[in-house]
């Protein structure tokens, strides 16, 4: 069988291994162009293009997928099936019409729960108990198609969005590869997505990043790690941007404004949030600083009780 892979970023990674690893015809890896990156904007190839080089995969890079010329470049390598995982555009309907046995996608999330470019992180955020992997034909609208197979995922209590990302990623590798041979002979009953369960992960915006202290502890410490190891949930310290990676939440009955400092020890302090709950804060980021364990931002200082984080 001849395939065509589409994706772009560590997610896709592991899917296109195992198509690899299981001997399918990869005639054409399309991905993201080149990006500059990091404060000295050094041009860096998408995981998935480091993977496909290695191989000696044809890479295709186009800026818009939807452009004539990049649809027919991919068809002319006549392939029978286009694999998608996390590739970030969205694609014309003559390229979803010319593999004969259609264009299917990985997506981490259990359609139609959470369509969108931010499923792991806003499962995590929502503090969900549970997700997966769904494969579902390609279609215009965007992660509509109807399911192919799905496999469920635990949240565990200390899951990071990192580490159900790789979760989630090996799942879906596995889950292609059982489902393609079954696609191919016909055994599977595509299922539409019920329209009343759809819900939306749309990809995670700078304002969504900030804590509000208002809330209570859960809802804070799952934003954190919802966001951790990117984009990052942050609040303001002394007016600046002060990035929070790790937490632990805490019940306290000590009657404080939410954001205040109310206690500190050398490896860590804790603030007060709604709901008499409180965050204490193990890993954290100043403006300008490297990502750190919090006793070393405190480095044997107090942080002052009383001091206010956020506006």
């Amino acid at each position: 069988m001849n395939i065509i892979f589409m994706g772009t970023p560590d997610f896709a990674v592991p899917v296109l291994q195992r198509l690899i690893d299981d001997g399918y015809q990869i005639k054409a890896v399309v991905t993201q162009p080149d990006r500059k990156k990091g404060r000295k904007k050094v041009l860096t190839p998408p995981p998935v293009k480091k993977l496909a080089t290695y191989y000696n995969i044809p890479v295709l890079q186009p800026e818009k997928v939807r452009e004539p010329s990049a649809v027919q470049e991919i068809l002319n390598y006549q392939p029978d099936l286009l694999v998608t995982a996390a590739y970030g555009q969205i694609l014309p309907e003559t390229l979803l019409n010319g593999p004969k046995l259609g264009c299917i996608n990985v997506h981490a999330s259990l359609l139609p729960k959470y369509r969108g470019g931010a499923p792991i992180h806003q499962a995590i955020i929502d503090g969900e108990k549970e997700t997966g992997v769904t494969i579902m034909y390609m279609v215009k609208a965007l992660d509509a198609g109807d399911m192919l197979a799905k496999v469920r995922i635990p949240i565990e209590d200390h899951d990071t969005m990192g580490t159900l990302h790789d979760k989630l990623s090996a799942a879906g590798a596995r889950l292609l590869s059982e489902t393609i041979p079954l696609l191919e002979s016909g055994q599977i009953t595509p299922v539409a997505q019920d329209p009343n369960q759809v819900t939306f992960a749309p990809t995670i915006q700078h304002e969504n990043e900030k804590i509000d202290w208002s809330k209570n502890g859960k809802e804070i410490h799952n934003l954190v790690r919802g966001l951790n190891p990117f984009p990052g949930a942050y609040t303001l310290l002394d007016g600046k941007v002060f990035k929070i990676w790790k937490t632990q939440k805490l019940d306290t009955k000590k009657e404080a404004e939410p954001g205040t400092v109310i206690e500190c020890d050398k490896e860590a302090f804790t603030v007060a949030t709604g709901s008499h709950e409180a965050i204490r804060v193990l890993e954290c980021q100043p403006s300008g600083k490297k990502k750190m364990i919090t006793s070393q931002f405190l480095n044997g200082k107090s942080l002052d009780l009383g001091t206010r984080l956020g506006d």
